[in-house]
């Protein structure tokens, strides 16, 4: 395993505030460095992955997570893996980054942008005219870099399309993380925030913690009080309270994975937001990049539910709260009925109503 070193923060040059999570360092012997997300927020560490299997580790152990950034770093770890192959025959890279690919493809099975990305990475090593060894690897490079920088405007289009939606002095309400640290750069269900921010706007930001590995606590809170946004943290069991009260005006999250029908994917909790959300009148918004749909999933029932360790919930940050031998249930994601979502704020633009007909339009067939 690469060790993981403290750092500063490196920042992009419009969004001073905003962290990358995931970037390449150097040329074709260069690295991918990722922010280690289960050290925040005490503390802000990279790690440099060498290597494919401390790039899969990463992902597998939430270091690196957002179903945008899986992608992004996936992608990046065709061109890492080949660093390992000192052949110069372009059959012998081929089926190096294939196999890293299959490798990286089972780190985790319900974020659709870890496949969407590698699927881009085989129509690169598929081109028949990519023939010098050389030009190979260098296109490999270049279009993981390519989505690094293609989520980067598509979030940045997404924050535009959404901002409209945030009245003056409007209050939002978020569930887990769908900001910079889950992206390429300003986030998904965060980018309006920053957008609105942008352009001198007041926006009160409240964050579910997010049980049980608190992504909203650790990393939403974090990103937003160093962006300078307004945040109030939440235990998840306050939300209904606090809509109840009149205290918030709409709800933004991500996806990991979006069906055909407008079903989405997300962290483990989102579906209980967006029942409390229509049961108390407030428009509950969905925000993912074209990459999340998965049109050839009909519906939500089809999405793959990952189901992690029930130590996650057992005993979460080292300290046991459930008695030893008592069973523990622990799924990462569940599944919003597309009947409950207002809108998906999309880089192509805002789907509303979420229909069939209406995505198939937007995003494609």
């Amino acid at each position: 395993m690469n060790a993981p070193t403290t750092a500063t923060p490196q920042t992009t040059a419009d969004h001073p505030t905003t962290v990358r999570s995931v970037e390449w360092i150097g040329g074709l012997d260069g690295h991918v460095r990722l922010i280690d997300q289960t050290q925040l927020p005490e503390k802000l560490v990279y790690i440099d992955a060498r290597d494919v299997a401390t790039l899969w580790d990463a992902i597998k152990r939430l270091c690196v997570r957002g179903a945008p950034a899986i992608g992004i770093a996936a992608a990046m770890g065709i061109p890492l893996a080949l660093q390992q192959e000192a052949s110069a025959d372009g059959n012998a890279l081929r089926a190096c980054a294939r196999r890293a690919a299959e490798y990286l493809a089972t780190s985790r099975p319900t974020a659709v942008n870890l496949f969407w990305a590698l699927e881009r990475m085989q129509r690169v090593l598929d081109d028949p005219a990519l023939t010098d060894a050389a030009d190979l690897r260098s296109a490999l490079l270049d279009e993981a870099r390519r989505i690094r920088d293609e989520d980067a405007a598509m979030c940045r289009a997404i924050g535009e399309f959404g901002e409209p939606l945030i009245p003056d002095n409007g209050a939002v309400l978020t569930h887990c993380n769908a900001g910079g640290l889950a992206t390429a750069e300003l986030g998904t269900a965060l980018a309006p925030i920053y957008i609105a921010r942008a352009k001198g706007r007041a926006v009160r930001v409240f964050a579910d913690e997010t049980r049980p590995l608190l992504q909203g606590a650790r990393l939403t809170a974090w990103e937003l009080q160093q962006a300078g946004v307004d945040v109030t943290v939440l235990c998840d069991n306050m939300a209904a309270q606090v809509m109840r009260a009149g205290q918030v005006d709409l709800v933004i999250t991500g996806a990991d994975r979006i069906a055909a029908n407008g079903d989405a994917a997300n962290k483990i909790g989102t579906y209980g937001v967006a029942v409390l959300a229509a049961a108390h009148q407030i428009p509950f918004y969905v925000a993912a990049p074209a990459s999340t749909f998965d049109l050839a999933t009909p519906t939500g029932d089809d999405i793959p539910i990952e189901h992690r360790s029930p130590d996650e919930v057992a005993c979460g940050f080292g300290r046991r709260t459930v008695p030893a031998g008592v069973a523990c249930y622990c799924p990462a994601f569940d599944v919003t009925p597309a009947a409950l979502i207002r809108g998906i704020i999309t880089d192509r633009g805002l789907i509303s109503p979420v229909t069939r007909e209406n995505i198939a339009a937007r995003i494609g067939t």
